[in-house]
């Protein structure tokens, strides 16, 4: 991650979401602003973190590693989610890894800062309480999502968590099919069964492979497969 070194730009984040309260001033002074790539990993599962991050504008993915190397998708993570909060409370390492879906920007306070300024200042100790709460109800989510529903319904559940309106049409979504198998992993399938499912999709014309990506094609006909679950 890049630091940017721009105090305006900063405060026109915290107007932009509404946290001009929620954080005292003497902890405002002390944000980071920090700009991320898509692909950039943000941190690494067994890390030690030394700040918290808010998420201000982009799409992160969260996912853990087995043993075995194989990637399990846990959520994804859009402004206003918090990176290494639960880490804070309970002075762990960080628990999941922590990659970029798209380029975006982060605030980042010091752990130290946390606790000196904002400890005892009641509205940023809820809107804390509201973060982590929202992070363990979608976290329990996507566990369920991914052990009781079809591949069918995880893929599309997938599909929606990562379309983006950066583009002129809405919901517009491509994706490499080099990207296929670390997929397949993360929505717990075989890269072989995910084949299968794609081109049944296709078929449907619900998704559309070409020149090595996939595009959606029918964005409510997804939603109606996905069948109300999202990894958000």
């Amino acid at each position: 991650m890049r630091q940017v070194m721009d105090r305006q730009l900063i405060h026109g984040f915290l107007e932009q979401h509404e946290l001009q309260h929620t954080f005292p001033n003497a902890l405002q002074e002390r944000i980071r602003l920090y700009h991320f790539e898509k692909g950039e990993t943000i941190c690494t599962e067994g890390e030690q973190l030394n700040q918290m991050y808010f998420l201000v504008k982009g799409k992160l993915k969260i996912y853990t590693v087995s043993t075995e190397g194989r990637s399990r998708l846990l959520r994804f993570k859009n402004p206003l989610d918090i990176v290494g909060d639960v880490e804070y409370l309970k002075k762990n390492l960080v628990f999941n890894t922590v990659e970029a879906v798209t380029e975006g920007a982060l605030m980042g306070i010091s752990y130290e800062d946390i606790t000196r300024l904002a400890y005892d200042h009641p509205p940023f100790l809820q809107f804390l309480l509201e973060e982590v709460t929202h992070k363990f109800y979608t976290e329990s989510n996507a566990s369920t999502l991914n052990h009781l529903n079809s591949v069918e319904t995880r893929l599309a559940s997938y599909f929606l968590s990562t379309a983006t309106t950066e583009k002129s049409t809405l919901f517009y979504q491509e994706m490499k099919t080099t990207n296929l198998k670390d997929i397949a992993d993360l929505i717990g399938t075989s890269y072989r069964h995910l084949n299968r499912v794609i081109k049944q999709m296709c078929e449907e014309g619900i998704i559309e492979k070409k020149s090595k990506r996939i595009y959606i094609k029918d964005h409510d006909l997804l939603r109606e497969r996905a069948h109300g679950n999202i990894y958000e």
